[in-house]
């Protein structure tokens, strides 16, 4: 893998994951009980460049907007982080969700161990037969950079940013894993 990224916080597990717009997926996954430490950035690109916002959105060189996800898996489960990624995000559509589109704004799921990655792919695997078009990817993750300061907890800086994620749903998340 290319590129570092900040250490997973110890006694966490690591999964990242592409969403669309990744405002809305960090804020979702930052409100899950159990996980430790999100962070917006750009994956599984073209290596030879370390990517910015504007060469991401050129679409030129592969990467994608994700979210890495940090998480205690002895309070949340990769399969329920997983339950609430496909309920944001729309499988079935290329390149896009909500508004945004480009190859930078298509679903992944991306993993850095192989026992993750096996969990992840038959999730996905189960996920697949419910739809009669699926175009999230599902593999190893190759490299993954953060993106600028501006993009990290955007939706908690501006409130009423744009998502594909709506704020009843990113609600309707907090109230899963708040107990209210």
């Amino acid at each position: 893998m290319s590129h570092t990224q900040r250490d997973v916080p110890c006694g966490s597990s690591v999964i990242y994951l592409a969403g669309g717009c990744f405002w809305g997926l960090e804020k979702a996954f930052s409100l899950i009980r159990g996980v430790t430490d999100t962070e917006c950035g750009y994956a599984n690109g073209y290596d030879r460049i370390i990517p910015d916002y504007l060469t991401v959105c050129s679409g030129k060189f592969g990467y994608c907007e994700a979210v890495r996800v940090c998480y205690d898996p002895a309070v949340v489960s990769l399969e329920r982080l997983l339950d609430v990624f496909f309920m944001v995000i729309d499988p079935t559509l290329l390149n896009r969700q909500g508004n945004d589109r480009g190859i930078q704004y298509r679903t992944g799921i991306y993993w850095t161990d192989e026992l993750t990655g096996a969990a992840a792919a038959a999730y996905a695997e189960k996920e697949k037969k419910r739809h009669s078009e699926f175009y999230t990817e599902v593999g190893r993750l190759e490299n993954f950079v953060p993106a600028e300061d501006y993009h990290q907890d955007y939706l908690d800086k501006n409130p009423g940013g744009y998502c594909h994620i709506s704020p009843s749903e990113i609600e309707k998340i907090r109230r899963m894993f708040s107990g209210r």
